[in-house]
This record gives structure tokens, C-alpha cells and sequence, in this order.
């Protein structure tokens, strides 16, 4: 758990700091459209596969635009080093490769094997010598084989991997090169049943992401994006359903038929023997059936209460775990931020000296080169930059701050003397990212001269947060919009923020469970059920309440109610 927090609080920060051209840039990935289980093109013509799967994961957790394009190994290999594609999304690494690519952190092995007919003596590699080999035009095994010369076999290179097994199975040479995870893969679909991998790979080679000889940067992006799904677990996921267990072959009929003989007497004597045994232990399980129906009740009553309980600490472990690390990273920002404020006024200054000996030069002499733009346009835009870039270091410094204010661990007694306005400006400061992203329309109405409420500023500064990223999930465009409201209730003996967006909706009948434990509309798309419920407590323990009205296909407005303080309650 702790694993998936570090990974999701370094994304946010990732996306914060992260240039807008970075993710707006489309990025073009290339593969192999008939490499499995690694990279493919399906029966409809859609890509598929481990490889894909991962490169989705990374886009979709780097905020990029991608486009997967798979084709023929030679080709893409050829895009890449034309510069018609980005980064290849699957390459094994070797020592004279890097000389044209360079290599991210593999995110596989690949084991190569010799592959051989039924019969063949070949067993290891010193066995190709002077025989005809098969491998994958431009592909490792082909670099592998050209830097044999010793072995003086006769090469013939193919398209895919499934034309060199097909060559294999006819008898075109005495064996193949092919990765035996792949060619596992393509006999059933090609239905070769003469040929076989030897029992020892030949290589176990690193495979992973490759990108043209010095494009660091979008190395280093997949490299983070390949380290945070491994904390996450999606990594894993992925390679399990993809890498894990190769399909069951086909079987033939003839091998059923053997099978089914040799197993059919034993079977039915097995039959015989469980039929009488069942029998015999009916009776006993009749007995017991009752007897366990209720107690399995009473055990899933005690672990809905445990889970909840459960998940509670686990919120509490997360807000303090987040904490901890908000507290390192923050000083490790705050540290070089510190310099940059620093250094600016002086910068500042150094410029404003330096400006009449550049005037003067430009009087004299005309219009020369500053950087790379002419002085006439830098005289004006470097005081800008340089406000600009004060003006960028101060909202680090403030996005800092509020995200250590955020996590800290709440020990507070609910006494604090609270600004509503100042909790909402705090909440909105580390959701304006997320906003943006959400909608274009977003409109905030606070109260002047707001009255204060007592209790603690950072749990319900959770609350809000909570309760805009709820709004933000609704939305289907970014056409629709969100508002935010704080004012007095009507009556002037409370507090009112009212948050509304023009989302889906929620159906009238699941109004009443919305802070329930668990309960959520959004379980497909990864809701737990426990962000209102959790909220709802907050709010309880404030002496207030949380308010939901909602039209489905129009939108919902969600109202938190605080008391005011006692003191200015007590003099309206």
C-alpha cells in the first residue's frame, strides 16, 4: 500500500511540474505486428499484447498522447532511425545496438532457442555449423548469426517469425532462430506439429523500450513511468496476464483417444467409489449444514465490520505516510526553489545595470544579437521573463507548502478558529491541475466576510478536496461545468459550501447510500466507496452534516452544513 501511495504522490507532483508540451506532444510508438505474446495485430486488426498493454499504462499515467503503430521488424526498426516514429516499444538489448539506439530499463526477458524438426540431432549452437539456418530479417538473432562467421552456415532471413516456423515445418533448412515465448505462442495458431524448441535456450536476453541515440528525455519519462507502475502493481498485472503461462496446445484427436482409454477404467472405478462415499457423507453434511449457515453469517457480519475498520487505519497509515514523504520531498524542492528566489532580484538588478551600456551600443551601432534575439525585442521581454519567473517560483514554494499542509498528520482537538474561504483557496490550489484538466468552465463564488467555524482546517480542507474530485469524476466533457459556493445558511446559524456539477447524475434511488461504507456508483473505473463515507464522518464529527440533491443526466450538487462558532452564533 504503501508502495502505491509513493507512486501516486509522484505522478501528482510529476504532472505539476511537468511542461505543458511534454504531454500535449503526440508520441508516436512502433512494434512488430506479429511478435506474441509481446506485440501483435489481432483477428480484427487491432494491437495487442504485453508490450501494448504497458505502453497504454505508461501513457495514461504520464498524461501523453500516443499512437501505436506496428508493422513489419525492418521497417519499424527503419522509422525509428528516420526519425517516422518516436520509440520502438520493444527491442532486445546488445552491446552494438547502442551505438545506433539507446535502451530503458527492460520490462522483459526474451529467451531465444534453435528450433528444430522432429528427429533433428541438432542440440546446441555448435551443431549449425555448416547448416542452413533461418532467422528474422533484421532482427537480434540475425546481428547474433552474422557475428558467427566461424560457424559457416547459410542464412536466410524472413519477414516474421511465423514464416520462419512455417519454412521449418516444410523443410526449407535444418533450423530456426525464434524467441520461444513467440513461437510457442504461433504453433497452435499456424498448426505446426513437427517441430519443437531444443530443451536449453540459447540466450536470455534484457528487452525493453529503444529510442534514437540521444533522446534522454523521453527515455527517462518511460524509464519513470516503467518504475511507478512496479510500485503500483499494474506491472505485475500486466506481465501475469500476458508473460505468465503460455496457451495450452492443441491436442489431437488421436492422443484424446489414447488418453480417454487409459483413463476411462481407473475413472469410473473413481466414480463408483465417490458415489458411495458422497452418499455416506450426506447424512453427516445435513447434520452440519444449519449449524454452519449461521455461523457463516455471523463471520461475514464481523468481517464487514473488520474491513471497515480496516480501512480506516489504512487511511490514517496513508495520510501519514504521505506526510513523511510530502515533509523530504518538499525540502528537496524548497532548497533549489530557495536559490532561484534568491538569485533573481540580483539577476534583476545586474540586468537594470547593464541596460544603458546596452542602449547606448544599439544607439551607436544598430540593433544587434542578445541571446538569440535582437536586443531591440530583448530589452522589453527580459524584465517579463525575469517576473515571470518570480512569479513561477513563488507558486512552487505555495504548491508546496499547501501540499505539507495537506498530508501533515491531524492531531488536533477540532478547536481551531476556522476560515471557510481560506480552507476552500487551500483545496483548490491542489486540485487546480485536475480542474483544468476537467472542464473549462469552473466558477467560484466565496462569501465576503465569511464567519468562522470551529474545528480543524486540514480535515475539512480532505473533505473539499474530496468533494471537487467527486464533481470532476462526473463530468463527461469539458464543456460542462462546476461551481462552488460559500455563504450563510438562510437562517444565519450556519456555514453552507456548496459544490455542483453538470455530470451524469445520480439515480434518486442511491441518494440515501452515498456515505454508505463501500458503497459506490464508480467500482468499474476504480472507486473504493470510501471518500464521501470517510467525509461524512469528518463532517459529523464537526457537528455537521452533508447534504446531496441530484437529477441524473443533469448533474448533483452536494452541501456541506457547518455550525458557526459559538461565540458568533450566540451574538447574531
Amino acid at each position: 500500500m504503501r508502495n502505491l501511495i509513493f507512486a501516486i504522490f509522484w505522478l501528482l507532483l510529476i504532472q505539476s511540474v511537468v511542461p505543458a508540451w511534454a504531454s500535449d506532444r503526440l508520441i508516436r510508438v512502433g512494434g512488430d505486428h506479429n511478435y506474441p505474446p509481446y506485440e501483435f495485430l489481432d483477428e480484427n486488426g487491432h494491437a495487442a499484447g504485453f508490450n501494448v498493454e504497458l505502453t497504454r499504462a505508461i501513457a495514461e499515467i504520464m498524461g501523453m498522447e500516443i499512437e501505436i503503430r506496428l508493422g513489419n521488424w525492418a521497417d519499424m526498426r527503419q522509422m525509428l532511425a528516420h526519425g517516422e516514429i518516436d520509440i520502438l516499444q520493444g527491442m532486445v538489448t546488445t552491446q552494438e545496438r547502442l551505438s545506433e539506439v539507446d535502451f530503458s530499463i527492460p520490462h522483459a526477458k526474451v529467451y531465444q532457442s534453435i528450433w528444430v524438426r522432429d528427429g533433428s540431432h541438432i542440440a546446441e549452437l555448435q551443431d549449425l555449423a555448416g547448416k542452413h539456418v533461418i532467422v528474422m530479417r533484421n532482427a537480434v538473432m540475425h546481428d547474433f548469426m552474422l557475428q558467427r562467421p566461424e560457424l559457416n552456415a547459410r542464412i536466410t532471413p524472413v519477414d516474421t517469425l511465423e514464416d520462419a516456423l512455417r519454412a521449418l515445418s516444410a523443410g526449407v533448412a535444418d533450423a530456426a532462430l525464434v524467441a520461444k515465448l513467440p513461437g510457442e505462442y504461433l504453433l497452435p495458431k499456424i498448426d505446426l506439429r513437427n517441430i519443437q524448441p531444443i530443451a536449453k535456450p540459447l540466450l536470455a536476453q534484457d528487452y525493453g523500450y529503444a529510442v534514437k541515440k540521444g533522446n534522454r528525455e523521453l527515455l527517462a519519462r518511460f524509464n519513470e513511468a516503467l518504475a511507478l507502475l512496479k510500485k503500483s502493481g499494474r506491472y505485475q498485472q500486466l506481465y501475469e496476464k500476458w508473460l505468465g503461462v503460455l496457451p495450452a496446445p492443441g491436442m489431437s484427436t488421436e492422443k484424446i483417444l489414447r488418453l480417454g482409454a487409459l483413463v476411462l477404467l481407473p475413472l469410473l472405478l473413481v466414480l463408483i467409489v465417490a458415489a458411495f462415499w458422497t452418499r455416506t457423507l450426506s447424512r453427516q453434511v445435513a447434520l452440519r449444514t444449519e449449524a454452519l449457515q449461521q455461523e457463516v453469517a455471523e463471520k461475514e457480519r464481523a468481517m464487514r465490520e473488520l474491513e471497515i475498520r480496516q480501512q480506516q487505519l489504512i487511511q490514517a497509515d496513508k495520510l501519514t505516510s504521505l506526510g513523511t514523504l510530502t515533509s523530504g520531498v518538499a525540502h528537496e524542492i524548497n532548497n533549489p526553489n530557495g536559490l532561484i528566489l534568491l538569485n533573481l532580484p540580483i539577476l534583476k538588478k545586474a540586468w537594470q545595470d547593464a541596460q544603458p551600456i546596452f542602449q547606448e551600443h544599439y544607439q551607436k551601432h544598430g540593433d544587434f544579437k542578445l541571446g538569440w534575439l535582437n536586443f531591440s525585442r530583448m530589452r522589453t521581454e527580459i524584465p517579463q521573463m525575469f517576473e515571470d519567473m518570480q512569479q513561477g517560483s513563488a507558486r512552487i514554494k505555495r504548491i508546496v507548502e499547501d501540499l505539507k499542509d495537506f498530508a501533515r498528520l491531524d492531531s488536533s482537538k477540532l478547536d481551531e478558529s476556522v476560515d471557510l474561504n481560506l480552507v476552500v483557496q487551500a483545496a483548490l490550489r491542489l486540485v487546480n491541475n485536475r480542474l483544468r484538466k476537467s472542464t473549462d468552465n469552473f466558477d467560484q463564488q466565496l462569501a465576503e466576510n465569511l464567519p468562522r467555524f470551529r474545528g480543524s482546517a486540514q480535515r475539512i480542507e480532505q473533505v473539499v478536496v474530496n468533494l471537487l474530485l467527486n464533481a470532476c469524476e462526473a463530468l463527461e466533457s469539458k464543456e460542462q461545468g462546476i461551481s462552488l459556493i460559500t455563504r450563510i445558511c438562510p437562517d444565519g446559524d450556519c456555514l453552507q459550501l456548496e459544490i455542483c456539477d453538470q455530470g451524469r447524475g445520480i439515480a434518486e434511488e442511491n441518494l440515501s447510500k452515498l456515505t454508505d461504507p463501500f458503497f459506490t456508483t464508480r467500482r468499474e473505473t476504480g472507486g473504493t466507496g470510501l471518500g464521501l463515507s470517510i467525509s461524512s464522518g469528518i463532517v459529523h464529527d464537526h457537528d455537521g452534516r452533508l447534504e446531496f440533491t441530484s437529477t441524473p443526466g443533469e448533474g448533483t450538487c452536494v452541501s456541506m452544513i457547518l455550525p458557526l462558532e459559538k461565540e458568533q452564533a450566540d451574538g447574531e
